[in-house]
């Protein structure tokens, strides 16, 4: 999932979300991206930088076969 800085105000999930449970991300303030649990939303959130979310993605993309 490619987020572009900023570009996600509101909770987002994933695509391949098929029924609803899901991590769900948001763009943060300071170069940020914060990802939550969708099934249970109140128990807090990881904060990571904009570089680390996006080679977390590539390599899980690269593990699948994306």
């Amino acid at each position: 999932m490619a987020i572009r800085q900023n570009a996600l105000t509101e909770w987002t999930k994933s695509s391949y979300s098929a029924n609803g449970n899901c991590v769900e991300v948001k763009a943060a303030e300071g170069h940020a991206l914060l990802v939550r649990d969708s099934k249970s939303v109140s128990s807090g959130v990881l904060d990571f930088s904009a570089k680390t979310w996006s080679a977390f993605v590539l390599d899980v993309s690269r593990s699948a076969g994306f």
